[in-house]
């Protein structure tokens, strides 16, 4: 199939892109990677009055950090930040490698798949584990919107038709840190049946100084895995400790069936992936000595 008839414009900037939207409302939508909008417009799911194309917005393109917090332009590409990660972020050049392959990486941007928020993608459940948050402009206004506000319904978030997802912000875990990723996919680059990732870190005495627990493809959105946090937090990490917190993580969860697995299946692989990704970042981690 052929998309239905479109308008083009291409915004050279920021300020541009968001007046564009701003004149065209709900009818408008942003052309960056074009990985998910183009099949989607072939398919017809997506039949916009006006593509805004930002891709000549210059001033979208940036991987910044400063501070313990990663700033993210609008239309910088997913292999951009991974090759940015290598030595600097294990964790997100990790989750990274996994999103795709990279063609795609090389043409799609970070920014586009967290806008998306399909709930079987890395990147949404990226965001949620580093705490992270987006900048949304409205013409000339802007807002952050924190990960945990951000993601509603599958490929729904609380981002308004006529704002701009200008920059994504992660919040980097401290050096003692460690990390830990899987997930289940029927093919490398498949979207993920099941998949979790983790960050932990201990204080002076070797307790659980902090975790953060993250899992997609287990519903309609990413899910923040707090209940495996609190069972964690300030306790003596052990096998049987992170066994308690997946299994905690798990129960939490409401899977769908579909035609590629059924709820319960997602349900135990999740608690095999938390357990597994907990473990990892405890043996990464150091204590903060």
């Amino acid at each position: 199939m052929k998309p239905a008839p479109f308008d083009y414009v291409a915004a050279r900037s920021a300020s541009e892109a968001a007046a564009l939207l701003a004149q065209h409302g709900g009818e408008a939508r942003v052309l960056a990677g074009g990985q998910s909008l183009v099949p989607m417009l072939n398919l017809r799911l997506a039949r916009p009055a006006v593509l805004v194309d930002i891709n000549r917005a210059t001033d979208l393109d940036y991987v910044r950090e400063g501070d313990g917090l990663l700033a993210v332009g609008a239309i910088a590409r997913q292999r951009t930040l991974e090759r940015w990660a290598l030595g600097r972020a294990p964790l997100i050049g990790e989750v990274l490698r996994w999103v795709g392959h990279a063609a795609i990486r090389n043409r799609g941007t970070v920014a586009g798949s967290i806008a998306h928020g399909d709930p079987a993608s890395e990147l949404p459940a990226l965001l949620l584990c580093l705490d992270g948050s987006v900048v949304a402009r409205r013409d000339s206004r802007e807002r952050i919107v924190s990960a945990d506000g951000l993601y509603l319904a599958p490929l729904t978030t609380s981002l308004e038709p006529d704002e701009l997802l200008t920059e994504v912000r992660f919040q980097l875990p401290p050096p003692e840190a460690g990390w830990g990723f899987a997930e289940v996919a029927r093919r490398h680059g498949d979207f993920a049946l099941a998949g979790a990732m983790a960050t932990l870190w201990r204080d002076a005495e070797g307790r659980v100084a902090s975790a953060r627990l993250a899992l997609f493809g287990v519903g309609g959105t990413p899910v923040r895995g707090k209940a495996a946090e609190a069972v964690l937090s300030g306790q003596w990490p052990s096998a049987a400790k992170l066994g308690e917190a997946a299994r905690a993580a798990a129960a939490d969860l409401a899977p769908d069936d579909d035609l590629h697995a059924t709820a319960d299946y997602r349900r135990r692989v999740a608690a095999v992936l938390a357990e597994r990704t907990l473990t990892a970042a405890l043996e990464r981690s150091r204590s903060d000595r």
